[in-house]
């Protein structure tokens, strides 16, 4: 009798198991399942975490609010955020912010922010300046990346030396056989090749300013959170690449984000983007 009653249980189990619909999961570089919490370790750990995202995907955006509060308290003050959706030359209003000298309706209006600011970026910079923790725009103003994506750097060198101050110090380094910035020019297809070059080059100099700005912001014994699109930091090239270019002993952890149909195992081509790879439904909610 206790045989026939455990059979219908196990059935009710793997049916339960079989529906259950799991909002992300988590691997390591070598596409092994990993957890939230070996992520966290090795985070931990590190000098500079990079957290990639998808811009518009909002379980990336809980997971970094939730790592931001699991990181802060382990290291308290010694953590310094940053992020690719804030240029340079915000930083004095972004200063302003976080003590308390602006109030959000001024700060919204005048800081050129992204349209899902509110929902997804304004929960880290309110964090940062109720915790007293300094946020840092990384990224090269868009006027500037124009401006290489037409002329190439050489544009760079008619600009003033205030204007200097907010990228990445001259001469930019440029490999064109990093896949991250080849892809790019690839996509261009049949375009001239200087255009193409261009393109990418408009990308390294994103690269190349967050990397100078984190290492400008950066203290030992410190860690300093990232959050960038996962294309800027994926395959440990753009910014990771101008990081060790300067500092080859850095400690860096990589977060990257991708979508599939079925998270339950990563894909082929998803391995190896990051030390981690947080893998989302191709059906989750959009927040833009």
């Amino acid at each position: 009798m206790k045989k026939l009653l455990i059979l219908p249980l196990f059935l009710i189990v793997f049916v339960a198991m079989k529906r259950d619909k799991p909002a992300y999961k988590i691997f390591d570089v070598k596409g092994k399942t990993s957890s939230y919490e070996e992520m966290l370790e090795d985070a931990s750990k590190a000098d500079i975490v990079f957290f990639g995202e998808l811009h518009d995907n909002p379980i990336c955006h809980w997971l970094e609010y939730e790592l931001l509060v699991d990181l802060y308290k382990e290291k308290g003050k010694n953590l310094t955020l940053g992020a690719e959706m804030f240029e340079s030359d915000n930083q004095i209003i972004i200063n302003e912010y976080l003590k308390g000298l602006v109030k959000d309706k001024n700060f919204e209006s005048e800081a050129r922010l992204w349209p899902n600011y509110k929902a997804d970026y304004k929960p880290l910079l309110s964090f940062a300046r109720d915790s007293s923790l300094n946020f840092i725009a990384t990224n090269v103003p868009r006027r500037y990346a124009s401006m290489v994506n037409s002329g190439g750097f050489e544009a760079l060198s008619k600009v003033d030396k205030e204007a200097l101050s907010l990228i990445a110090p001259l001469p930019i380094l440029f490999d064109t056989n990093l896949s991250c910035y080849k892809e790019i020019m690839k996509s261009m297809g049949d375009s001239p090749s200087h255009a193409s070059a261009n393109i990418a080059k408009a990308q390294a100099i994103k690269d190349a300013t967050m990397a100078h700005f984190i290492l400008d912001s950066f203290k030992q014994g410190n860690i300093f959170l990232h959050f960038n699109g996962s294309y800027h930091s994926d395959h440990f090239q753009g910014i990771v690449w101008y990081l060790k270019q300067v500092n080859p002993n850095l400690k860096i952890v990589t977060i990257s984000s991708v979508e599939q149909t079925d998270p339950a195992d990563l894909s082929n081509d998803s391995k190896g983007l990051a030390d981690y790879i947080l893998v989302i439904p191709e059906s989750m909610t959009r927040t833009q």
